[in-house]
């Protein structure tokens, strides 16, 4: 998204300068270089993530009831090239690992927990996300019965039309919606949409680095923290303009 932004703004600069608009032309020239030194560097992606992630710093401390239900959301595959086989790819294994320990506090607290893996072939490795979670998870001790796997969807505004009926049939007292607390404002917005009200556990949280010298990680941070911000600003748009498909029924666990 951001290449495609600085890619836009050379653009429009060359064009401008086609026209002989010289001063407008390095007016984008500059803008660009710029965009680019703030994002690459580290002040950009810094002060956008504070706002996205800060509300999730702190891990909520959660009360289980007699039916949980904890909601992992995908965050893609790897396909492994020397064996082909489907994994989830780097950016899982954090929210993975939060789900499991959730997962084994419930348990150790008594009551039924389920875990709902949300997550289709977004990918196209030939494998759901929710499958090749899934495999690790049990792996790591979830017993197969307690798993819901959710393998259609392919965004988060699908993770959270399709877990919804799951949960409608379920009916937990507690859902619990572990994602990248850079990723929560969006999802919290979606499936508040589909009437659900989880507690928010973040699996991960981006740090930037501050730098003297560009590097790909700030900029990389700065494209997903304006797909999150995008998101967000483009759900409120369709809520406005009435072009959002309103939810099949309404669920209200907390």
């Amino acid at each position: 998204m951001l290449i495609l932004w600085l890619l836009v703004l050379v653009l429009i600069g060359f064009i401008l300068g086609r026209f002989h608009w010289r001063r407008c032309q390095w007016a984008l020239y500059g803008l660009t270089l710029a965009l680019v030194l703030v994002s690459a560097c580290g002040p950009l992606p810094k002060w956008l993530l504070i706002h996205l992630q800060s509300p999730y710093a702190v891990r909520p401390d959660i009360t289980w009831t007699q039916r949980n239900a904890i909601v992992l959301l995908g965050a893609g595959t790897a396909r492994v090239a020397v064996t082909d086989h489907v994994e989830p790819d780097i950016f899982a294994n954090g929210r993975i690992i939060e789900a499991y320990a959730l997962y084994r506090s419930c348990k150790q607290a008594g009551g039924n927990c389920k875990l709902v893996v949300s997550g289709g072939d977004a990918y196209h490795n030939g494998m759901p996300e929710a499958d090749a979670y899934a495999a690790i998870l049990q792996s790591m001790g979830v017993d197969q019965p307690d798993l819901i796997l959710e393998a259609r969807s392919m965004n988060t505004w699908q993770n959270a039309q399709f877990v919804q009926p799951l949960l409608n049939a379920y009916q937990p007292q507690r859902v619990v919606l572990v994602t990248s607390a850079v990723h929560l404002d969006r999802a919290l917005a979606f499936f508040a949409h589909f009437g659900m009200t989880p507690i928010p556990v973040r699996g991960d949280y981006a740090d930037v680095r501050l730098t003297w010298l560009p590097n790909a990680w700030n900029m990389m941070l700065t494209d997903i923290a304006l797909h999150e911000y995008v998101g967000v600003l483009t759900y409120r748009l369709y809520s406005v303009m009435g072009w959002n498909a309103p939810p099949p029924s309404r669920y209200g666990a907390a």
